[in-house]
């Protein structure tokens, strides 16, 4: 593909954006750069996001953050410029056989747990997309024979046109950022794109127990299966606390480094990917034992005076704040809230009632998961990360865990999750540093 001379626009100037222009700018494109806030960025024209930004654009490259649908884009689409996203632009460069990993939750865990599988057993591959390294700052380490794994979100996917993984892999699929695709099916569409130019010698890694998941076993890609609850052929299934894969066993689940049916689940699937890849049983297992996790990820912080700390700042949606708390068995202080995405939180009542001594409302969303869980569980209307942390180590027993799983996205208070996640281990490791006074009573 010749860029040389081609006007594009990069519309986000995150760092997936900034990779694109640089990236683009190396190959000789007419590039500049489009946001909504007025950035300097060093050698790049950073142009308001207006419609006489992209008027003379060629091409328009998005950054995961800006949607397909946004009135400038369509306006420039009307006058016929092709509009992308910096997934599509890396594949057409990108070196050697990709490995793509999508779905609601997990996708991190998965994606990281892949890389960590092919690089023990030696198998050459670098890891980004979604996760770490940008899908364009990739390409210049890519190389024949080397796996490049991505992380890819809904954002990404919806503007991919050609991109073609050798193994595409569709993790789950519950209700997230409704408040950009608007229904479960565009949204599942969107993930679906990931699967639509695979051909008969490509596969598609898919949960058995998702009827998303299963309907994308459509296309031309050959299916395998992951499944934690019966048996399926050709993949990995859970079975009397252990994990087979392709008829053979694996490990012993307890072997598994990781808290939650949904990383066993995790686990099944990237030991399916990293076979397809050339890892063997023996290789897989050795490198799962190994892994260390991923942070913000039901990530462990301390334990202090008896209490201890998790850190899933990574639970953006319903369903992973379900599954973080799946992985306890109760005497839970949990942190819930920040942005909300036209998310329903009633699914949270059930098990918070079992399992939790209250819940600790932060953020912009916190009326609204009052109202939802409203009679489920002592409320604490915390407002800001930092009192609900106070909170929780003034009212928690030893024994008691506290959880951040906040369900919700969290750009009101913080600039990502990971921000959040890492605001939420100082306050605990501040906090724990100073003397302890209880209030005394668990609610």
């Amino acid at each position: 593909m010749n860029l040389r001379g081609v006007a594009v626009a990069v519309v986000g100037m995150a760092r997936s954006g900034v990779a694109a222009v640089e990236f683009l700018r190396e190959k000789g494109a007419d590039v500049w750069a489009v946001d909504q806030n007025p950035v300097e960025i060093p050698g790049i024209t950073v142009l308001a996001q207006l419609d006489e930004s992209l008027a003379k654009a060629e091409w328009i490259v998005l950054s995961p953050g800006v949607p397909a649908d946004m009135d400038i884009v369509e306006s420039a689409r009307r006058r016929g410029a092709r509009v992308i996203g910096d997934v599509e632009l890396a594949s057409w460069f990108l070196e050697g056989p990709i490995i793509g990993i999508t779905g609601s939750n997990g996708k991190t865990t998965t994606t990281a747990l892949t890389g960590h599988i092919l690089q023990a057993s030696g198998i050459p591959v670098q890891v980004g997309g979604n996760i770490g390294t940008p899908p364009a700052s990739m390409v210049a380490a890519s190389r024949p024979g080397q796996w490049n794994v991505l992380e890819l979100s809904s954002f990404q996917l919806e503007t991919v046109e050609t991109l073609r993984p050798r193994v595409g892999a569709a993790l789950n699929l519950t209700p997230d950022h409704l408040d950009r695709h608007y229904t479960m099916t565009r949204y599942a569409a969107a993930k679906g794109r990931l699967f639509a130019n695979q051909t008969e010698t490509d596969f598609a890694v898919l949960n058995a127990d998702d009827a998303f998941c299963v309907a994308y076993a459509g296309g031309r890609g050959h299916a395998v299966w992951f499944s934690s609850t019966r048996k399926v052929a050709p993949g990995a299934f859970l079975q009397h606390g252990e994990i087979l894969l392709d008829g053979q066993e694996l490990m012993q689940a307890s072997e598994v480094p990781l808290l939650g049916v949904h990383n066993l689940e995790n686990t099944m699937a990237a030991a399916a990917i990293t076979h397809l890849a050339g890892a063997s049983h023996a290789q897989i297992r050795d490198a799962v034992m190994t892994f260390p996790g991923v942070e913000h990820r039901l990530e462990f912080v301390c334990e202090a005076d008896g209490v201890a700390w998790y850190n899933d700042s990574k639970a953006t949606n319903v369903d992973a704040t379900l599954k973080a708390i799946s992985a306890f068995d109760g005497k839970l202080w949990i942190i819930l809230g920040g942005k909300d995405k036209n998310t329903d939180y009633t699914p949270l009542a059930a098990p918070l009632r079992v399992k939790a001594h209250a819940a600790l409302l932060i953020g912009a969303a916190a009326e609204k998961i009052a109202s939802h869980l409203k009679g489920a569980a002592p409320l604490i209307a915390c407002g800001t990360l930092e009192i609900a942390v106070c909170e929780a180590r003034a009212r928690a027993n030893p024994g008691d865990r506290v959880l951040l799983a906040p369900a919700c996205a969290s750009f009101d208070q913080f600039e990502n999750f990971e921000h959040r996640g890492r605001e939420f281990k100082r306050l605990v490791k501040d906090g724990a540093s100073k003397p302890l006074l209880r209030k005394g009573s668990n609610g």
